[in-house]
């Protein structure tokens, strides 16, 4: 048997060099070291992120919350349930979560007429994150309904839905008859964004549309893309794509964004 020296780390903590980037990202850089292991801190934030992002998957969503967020502005809406009656199901049957159920369909059905035609229907869907329509969806909607006025867009009533996947939104806005569908929905969580919600903008969403046909605006939330500069890539992709008559892949984001002063600029001379 071949032996080999034992290697002696040193035991006092050592800072990263990469330290001053931390400022820009939340991700998990510079977490120093102490001998030839983390740090305790770093190691239990870890574990708390990750029990974190498991608990956003798995929380249902807070009908009743939503429901009186709604309501205290005035906002109708309607609730509707895919086929995926509960998590477990939706976990292991994504193909149910892109179906609305019966009851659902019928409602739907129901309440609209013929007649009726929208330019913009708005759909916030738990999806694998209820955390992220609990805490992003209400104020991102009202937001949105200020913006589509400006432009002269009717506005469907919203649609809060449980069990979703982003096709279901689909079939609501084909029963609805809404020529724009914006769905929002809560995104697969990472380990330091278990609140981060997608939007899915597709132009004459009908049940079996493919994900070429969409474009997605992700990672809304406090720490990531604000609402404010969310609404208005929207806006501006959903005026394009009114104009040309359709949305994916095609379609591109030409949106600026202007950098004001004060905001952090990236470090020169570091690598």
């Amino acid at each position: 048997m071949k032996l080999h020296y034992d290697v002696q780390y040193p035991q006092q903590f050592e800072q990263n060099s990469w330290e001053q980037l931390k400022q820009f990202t939340d991700a998990r850089i510079a977490l120093g070291r102490t001998g030839g292991s983390l740090p305790t801190r770093p190691l239990l934030e870890f574990q708390l992120a990750h029990a974190q992002a498991k608990d956003a998957v798995l929380k249902p969503l807070d009908i009743e919350l939503l429901s009186q967020q709604l309501k205290q502005q005035t906002i109708p809406f309607v609730q509707v349930s895919s086929c995926a009656a509960d998590k477990d199901t939706y976990l292991k049957r994504p193909d149910l979560g892109r179906e609305l159920s019966a009851t659902s369909r019928q409602m739907l059905t129901a309440m609209q007429s013929e007649q009726t035609q929208y330019d913009v229907l708005i759909v916030a869907g738990d999806g694998l994150s209820a955390r992220a329509i609990e805490d992003n969806a209400v104020s991102f909607i009202a937001k949105m309904l200020e913006a589509c006025a400006q432009q002269g867009w009717s506005i469907a009533p919203i649609v809060i839905a449980t069990g979703s996947r982003v096709a279901l939104g689909d079939e609501i806005a084909q029963i609805l008859n809404a020529q724009m569908l914006v769905m929002l929905i809560g995104e697969r969580p990472g380990l330091s964004s278990p609140d981060s919600m997608g939007i899915y903008y597709t132009w004459q969403a009908q049940k079996g549309c493919h994900d070429a046909m969409r474009n997605c605006i992700s990672n809304v939330r406090p720490a990531g893309l604000d609402e404010v500069t969310a609404v208005q890539r929207l806006v501006a992709l959903m005026s394009k794509s009114k104009q040309l008559q359709f949305s994916g892949v095609n379609l591109k984001d030409e949106h600026e964004m202007v950098i004001e002063q004060g905001q952090p600029q990236l470090l020169h001379g570091i690598f």
